[in-house]
C-alpha cells in the first residue's frame, strides 16, 4: 500500500470502550486507508493476569468492536495472537537478548506491577511480556506500533531487541520501529481522576446503550466550586470539557463554552447536553452495527480465521530469517 507497516492490537481482557476510540481505533481507522495494517487480538498476552474463559470470550467480543466501528477486514489483517505459534517461537529466542533486571526496569512493567499488587509474585509470562511484544511487532517488520504515552518503554525496548539481534547476526534482519502517540492523552473516568478502563469499573463501551450514555454524562465531574450558574467555571481538570475535546468536532465551539464558562453564567447541566448529543451521535451507528454483526458470530471468526492465516504466512518468513542467522534451520 504505502510506506508504513503498521501493526496495533488489544489485549482480549473486555469489550473496547470510548478511551480505546479516541486512543487507537480513530488512528486505525485513518490509517487503514493509508498503510498495510495488522490488527491483533492479544488474547495469549491477557492470559497473563486474566483468567482463560473471560480471555475466550472477549476473543469475539473484541472483534465485534473492531469490525463495527468500521474496520474493514478487506484492509487490515485482523488475527488471533495465540493461533501464530511462530510468535511464541520468536518470543523464546528473544528471551535470551534482553535480562530479568532490564525487564524490571521498564517503567510501564513496574507501573503495571504495582497496579495488580503483584509485589514480588510476579508471573514470568507477565515480566517477559515486553519481550513477547517485540516478537509480534518484528515477526510482522512493523515500521511504526501506535500505543498511548505510557507504552513507549515498550517501543524502547524493542528496539533495543533489535538492535542486539541484528548485532548478533551480523546484518539487519529486524527492523526497529517507532511509536506513534495520539495527540489526545487518555481519557479520565466521569470522575474525572483514574484514566477510563475496565479495571476501574469507569469505562463506557462502544457498545452502550442510549440510557447508559445519559447517566455516564449525569455522573460525570466538572467543578465542585461551581456552584451557581453565575458562579466562574475552572475548565483544567473538568472531565466533561475533556471529553469536548475528544469528540466534538467544532473547536471554535468547544473555546467558546470555555470562555463562557470560566466566565460565569453557564450551568453545567448545559455542557454536559452537548456532550450527551455528541456522545449519543458517535456510539448510535457503532451499537447498531454491532448488533448486526453479533447475529452471525461464525461469519466474525471466518474473518479471524482468514486474517490469522495470512498473518501466519508473514511471520513464518520473518521467523524463517531469525531461524537461519541462528543456525538454526537444520533441515533447509
Amino acid at each position: 500500500m504505502t510506506s508504513h507497516i503498521i501493526l496495533t492490537g488489544d489485549r482480549t481482557t473486555g469489550p473496547l470502550h470510548l478511551g480505546h476510540f479516541v486512543g487507537s481505533l480513530q488512528n486505525r481507522l485513518a490509517f487503514q486507508d493509508k498503510h498495510t495494517q495488522f490488527l491483533m487480538l492479544a488474547d495469549a498476552q491477557a492470559l497473563t493476569d486474566t483468567d482463560h474463559d473471560v480471555v475466550h470470550r472477549n476473543v469475539l467480543e473484541v472483534a465485534l468492536d473492531y469490525l463495527a466501528v468500521g474496520l474493514d477486514p478487506a484492509k487490515n489483517t485482523i488475527f488471533i495472537q495465540s493461533q501464530v505459534p511462530e510468535l511464541s517461537e520468536l518470543t523464546y529466542y528473544f528471551m535470551n537478548l534482553v535480562t530479568v533486571a532490564r525487564l524490571e526496569r521498564n517503567p510501564t512493567v513496574k507501573e503495571e506491577i504495582r497496579q495488580k499488587n503483584f509485589q514480588r509474585d510476579i508471573p514470568a509470562g507477565f515480566l517477559a511480556y515486553p519481550v513477547s511484544q517485540a516478537a509480534d511487532i518484528t515477526a510482522f517488520k512493523a515500521t511504526a506500533v501506535p500505543v498511548g504515552a505510557d507504552q513507549a518503554p515498550m517501543i524502547e525496548q524493542t528496539n533495543e531487541i533489535v538492535r542486539r539481534f541484528n548485532t548478533q547476526a551480523g546484518k539487519d534482519i529486524l527492523l526497529e520501529t517507532r511509536a506513534i502517540i495520539p495527540q489526545t492523552g487518555r481519557l479520565p473516568g466521569p470522575d474525572g481522576k483514574a484514566k477510563m478502563s475496565k479495571s476501574q469499573g469507569n469505562a463506557l463501551h462502544l457498545s452502550a446503550s442510549p440510557d447508559e450514555i445519559t447517566q455516564f454524562v449525569k455522573s460525570m465531574y466538572t467543578d465542585s466550586k461551581h456552584l451557581k450558574i453565575n458562579d466562574p467555571g475552572q475548565v483544567s481538570g473538568n472531565a466533561v470539557f475533556t471529553f469536548l475535546d475528544a469528540f466534538e468536532p467544532d473547536i471554535s465551539f468547544v473555546d467558546d463554552l470555555k470562555a463562557k464558562y470560566r466566565k460565569g453564567g453557564l450551568a453545567d447541566s448545559v455542557i454536559k447536553q452537548h456532550l450527551e448529543v455528541r456522545l449519543q451521535e458517535l456510539i448510535e451507528p457503532i451499537r447498531n452495527r454491532r448488533l448486526e454483526l453479533a447475529k452471525d458470530p461464525a461469519h466474525v471468526m471466518q474473518i479471524l480465521k482468514a486474517g490469522t492465516a495470512r498473518a501466519r504466512t508473514v511471520a513464518a518468513t520473518t521467523l524463517a530469517e531469525v531461524k537461519s542467522a541462528l543456525e538454526l534451520d537444520y533441515f533447509s
